[in-house]
């Protein structure tokens, strides 16, 4: 008894640190700040418009009515509705587009602490809106959060994955993951009617978001900007070894200033990459592709019309409308079981089996929905099937493929290709995921269930191109995993590629691993 008295305040960080013993507090701090601030509300206003819906579109009409004397029809009501949801996408598209041009002038963490005006203006317009009886103020307001959620999307993993040790690289990078499932989860239970569920309080539903984000202002600046960006762009060694110091624990940070280093010098005679160089760079179109196929099938996964429809399901599953709200918000606890499932899985079992055993789970789900949705007349106990395939689709996305591609865009190019390919999987990302919001109605009208064979044929294609085209990337260097697509012929017929002396390539399993899987920088132990 005094012995577990003894180890108790030790908890949970003792635990972390005893499991990953590279992992700092500072390390933590960064991703729980990051994430907290800016992934959370990707989740939660992906999920916010939906409990409020009927009270958003009385205010609309009453606002009409008021300023013209006349009504809107159901078809306007409609359209102006569809397009506060979907102009959130909109917003992410244009933030992923500009998101290179905001981590070179700005850095990393200089990006996620500047964007947060975004947040704040947007609080204020939604909070407002009622008041100043505008539903514009709504409409921009969505856009302005779409416009923070793309810019951190692509920046929050972009700024883990560069101030983590490649041994938790993984770890680090799929935290977003969790709080971007608990963001939905947070919208679904503030929505609920003992909450903010109610008409007087969907203002301040739309606004909450300004909480984490003043959290993460006040918190963030005292952290150090990324030490490969100031490092490798910017030349300031002084602030690189003093950033390591605040990242890294009792470990030798030479040995990881010379791999910048090393890196350094092979982009010595390369500016940072615009999109358009990025895709027409011949010794790059592997790791491209890899990064367009993982976004789109991320988002074509049948995820979006699942989140976007859930209650829609659920009712045609034969749930009794009063409990579909708390059915809902019990999917959210699915969600973030399985983000932490992944978060503490993917530094043993590696990137490629959580996405392609995530991508296989959702194509056997979509299967099976597609199933219980056509024999629901005949056989009753098929809506609790798809009750379940639901489950089991949102539980396969978020153990790999909600944060997994975010990661491999990060690990697959060295630094000055980065904030190309994040711009590249970042507007691909947004498109599918306005295209689903808008295709899935009618594919729903025109197809029935049979839609659902759709997202299936895409879960199951990605996963054959990630197992046998993507190789894994886990306790590798940027260098390290450069060099594995460095030749401009393809992977898959690639069978004895020679670097110099230290690094050869082999055709394994049908994709490019390492041999010799060290790269000789004088014994870097930081790295391991």
């Amino acid at each position: 008894m005094m012995m577990m008295m003894m180890m108790k305040p030790k908890g949970w960080r003792g635990w972390l640190t005893h499991r990953w013993p590279h992992l700092t507090a500072s390390l933590l701090a960064v991703a729980f700040l990051t994430s907290f601030g800016s992934s959370m509300l990707y989740g939660y206003n992906l999920a916010v418009v939906n409990s409020p819906a009927g009270y958003i579109k009385d205010f609309y009409n009453k606002t009409m009515i008021n300023r013209t004397g006349a009504a809107l029809t159901e078809e306007t009501l409609t359209i102006i509705y569809s397009l506060t949801v979907s102009i959130f996408a909109i917003g992410g598209l244009l933030g992923s587009l500009i998101v290179g041009m905001l981590v070179t002038r700005f850095g990393r963490k200089g990006t996620v602490v500047k964007t947060t005006m975004l947040v704040f203006i947007a609080g204020s317009l939604m909070g407002f809106s009622r008041i100043c009886k505008s539903p514009e103020m709504v409409i921009i307001g969505r856009f302005i959060t779409g416009i923070h959620s793309g810019i951190s999307l692509s920046v929050v993993p972009m700024y883990l994955g560069e101030i983590a040790p490649k041994s938790l690289r993984g770890f680090l990078g799929l935290v977003p993951c969790i709080f971007i499932s608990t963001g939905v989860f947070l919208a679904q239970i503030l929505g609920l009617h003992e909450l903010l569920g109610k008409e007087e309080y969907w203002p301040l539903f739309l606004s909450v978001v300004v909480v984490p984000t003043f959290v993460q202002l006040m918190l963030l600046p005292w952290f150090p900007e990324s030490p490969r960006y100031l490092l490798i762009e910017k030349d300031n060694i002084h602030a690189t070894i003093t950033a390591l110091k605040w990242y890294r624990a009792n470990c030798n940070i030479q040995a990881e200033i010379e791999e910048m280093q090393e890196e350094q010098r092979s982009l010595s005679t390369l500016e940072t990459l615009s999109v358009w160089k990025l895709v027409r760079d011949d010794t790059v179109r592997w790791q491209v592709l890899s990064v367009v196929v993982i976004n789109i099938g991320m988002q074509l996964s049948s995820i979006d019309a699942i989140w976007f429809y859930t209650n829609d399901i659920f009712e045609n599953a034969g749930i009794p409308p009063p409990e579909i709200p708390y059915t809902t918000a019990g999917t959210g606890i699915i969600e973030i079981v399985a983000a932490l499932v992944g978060c503490f899985t993917i530094e043993k079992l590696g990137r490629r089996p959580l996405m392609i055993g995530g991508f296989a789970v959702m194509g056997v789900c979509s299967v099976g929905i597609t199933v219980a949705f056509s024999l629901q007349a005949q056989l009753s106990f098929m809506r609790y099937i798809s009750v379940c395939c639901v489950i089991g689709i949102i539980a396969g996305f978020c153990i790999g493929p909600a944060g997994v591609p975010f990661l491999i865009t990060a690990e697959l190019f060295k630094q000055s290709h980065r904030p190309a390919a994040y711009i590249i999987g970042g507007s691909l990302n947004w498109v599918s995921n306005f295209t689903v919001g808008f295709i899935f109605p009618f594919m729903q009208m025109s197809a029935g269930a049979y839609s659902y064979l759709v997202f299936a044929t895409v879960c199951f294609s990605v996963a054959i191109y990630v197992y046998f085209i993507i190789p894994e990337t886990k306790n590798k260097t940027f260098m390290e995993i450069s060099q594995m697509f460095s030749r401009k012929q393809p992977i898959m017929d690639t069978q004895g590629l020679i670097l110099g002396d230290q690094l050869q390539l082999k055709k394994m399993n049908g994709y490019g691993g390492l041999e010799n899987a060290s790269l000789d920088f004088n014994k870097k132990t930081c790295l391991n």
